[in-house]
């Protein structure tokens, strides 16, 4: 745990600030469902829902991801954040153009509004990307760890550039395939290139390290990175230039290959693990990565279908989109949630009584039972939500957002506790 953190590390106020804005943006993200629950079973491009992808994606999830990697980067790169202002300022615009963004989708006012918010948000980014690069480019570290976070980055600026394109196209309409065409492509290089892409790279280092896993095999990481990117790519390439099932059914292979090469990575690391027993934040971790088997399974089937755009095709594009969103990068992150803050908490309020005073475990900090049974409801919301969809069912589907509503709660319950958590010291006992 303590490689979390170095003598490189940022301040805090460049770190928390992200954290409790994703929590807020997550509780918004589950309230913004409620109040457009009629949607959810309509075209995965109504824009109530994606209002909603967008609020948890770049409010929730990015955000988290940026503030994490201002706290990982001295660990994987073993160099300083390179501006810690700049990562402040970036931060304030990414807020504002989330909150812009999920207006405009919400409000259906795309030719005014998305065309700022996109503009902003790809503003952040550029800071996002040069802080990250320049802070990598006085890095003592470049190995496989890096490269798959800095293949992340590459896959955030190509998805926000199209993007951008896309909020752009709806006022001046340049796009011949139209934005719905796009959109596809839009979803691929964010879901798979920059998330997928960065959980791995995250991992690499996160999973063994909760795990305490000394002895695993890193031999799959080149396989996985290689294949991912090269799938991610091909694919993106065929929909933009010569559009066909070869090419198709080779960048899903490659994409699934892969993903195999890092799961075999996981499954080392679990095998060969210190610690036995999974925590609360370490279960959904786990689960995660069981879970991407079900998104791979609905894009083969999805790739192969006559007419994408059809009662079938589009089943199958929203449990894809589903299965992604809430099945495997909320999963993990309310997962890592529960162990990194934890930590980043600890360090601040008990790194001066250290030897000084009997101070309480990182996991403390929060409540640990409301983080275990977050994580019970969140599962059976997982498969109620599917149940409904699949079934299209309202009353199943109210059930299902009754239980993501309490876990957005509980979610938010544990933030704030662990965020006005006030130090407990007890004097050292006495040496006999």
């Amino acid at each position: 745990m303590t490689k979390l953190h170095t003598d490189n590390a940022p301040d805090i106020s460049v770190v928390k600030p992200h954290f409790l804005f994703g929590a807020v943006a997550f509780l918004a993200a589950v309230a913004l469902m409620i109040a457009g629950r009629t949607h959810l079973l309509g075209p995965y491009y109504d824009n109530k829902i994606l209002a909603v992808v967008h609020v948890n994606l770049l409010g929730w999830a990015m955000m988290l991801i940026y503030g994490s990697l201002y706290q990982l980067v001295p660990v994987v790169f073993e160099a300083r954040v390179f501006s810690e202002p700049l990562a402040k300022v970036t931060f304030w615009i990414t807020g504002l153009s989330v909150a812009l963004m999920g207006y405009a989708f919400w409000s259906g006012r795309l030719e005014g509004f998305l065309p700022v918010a996109a503009s902003l948000m790809y503003a952040g980014l550029f800071m996002f990307g040069f802080n990250i690069a320049m802070s990598y480019r006085q890095a003592r570290l470049k190995n496989i760890k890096s490269f798959f976070i800095m293949a992340a980055i590459f896959w955030l600026f190509m998805t926000q550039t199209e993007g951008l394109l896309m909020a752009f196209n709806f006022k001046y309409g340049y796009y011949e395939a139209g934005n719905l065409y796009h959109l596809k492509i839009h979803a691929l290089m964010g879901l798979v290139g920059f998330f997928l892409m960065m959980i791995f790279g995250v991992g690499t280092t996160l999973v063994p390290m909760f795990l305490v896993s000394h002895k695993h095999s890193e031999r799959p990481l080149w396989p996985a990175f290689l294949l991912h990117n090269g799938g991610v790519a091909i694919l993106v390439l065929s929909w933009l230039f010569f559009p066909g099932k070869v090419w198709n059914a080779a960048g899903w292979l490659m994409i699934t290959g892969g993903i195999g090469f890092y799961l075999k990575f996981v499954a080392d690391a679990y095998r060969n693990r210190f610690k036995r027993i999974l925590d609360e934040g370490m279960k959904p971790t786990m689960l995660m990565f069981v879970f991407l088997l079900i998104p791979i399974a609905l894009s083969g089937a999805l790739l192969w279908q006559k007419n994408p755009y059809g009662p079938t095709g589009m089943m199958l594009s929203m449990l894809l989109g589903f299965s992604m969103i809430f099945g495997a990068i909320n999963l993990i992150i309310l997962g890592q949630t529960y162990k990194t803050i934890p930590f980043i908490i600890w360090l601040e309020r008990y790194k001066p009584y250290v030897g000084k005073y009997q101070i309480p475990l990182p996991r403390e900090v929060y409540w640990a039972k409301l983080s275990l049974w977050q994580f019970r409801l969140y599962v059976l919301f997982l498969a109620l939500y599917a149940a409904g969809v699949i079934s299209r069912n309202f009353v199943i589907l109210d059930i299902a957002l009754i239980l993501l509503a309490t876990v957005a709660v509980m979610y938010n319950v544990n933030m704030l506790k662990m965020f006005f958590h006030k130090p407990v010291l007890k004097p050292l006992p006495d040496k006999k």
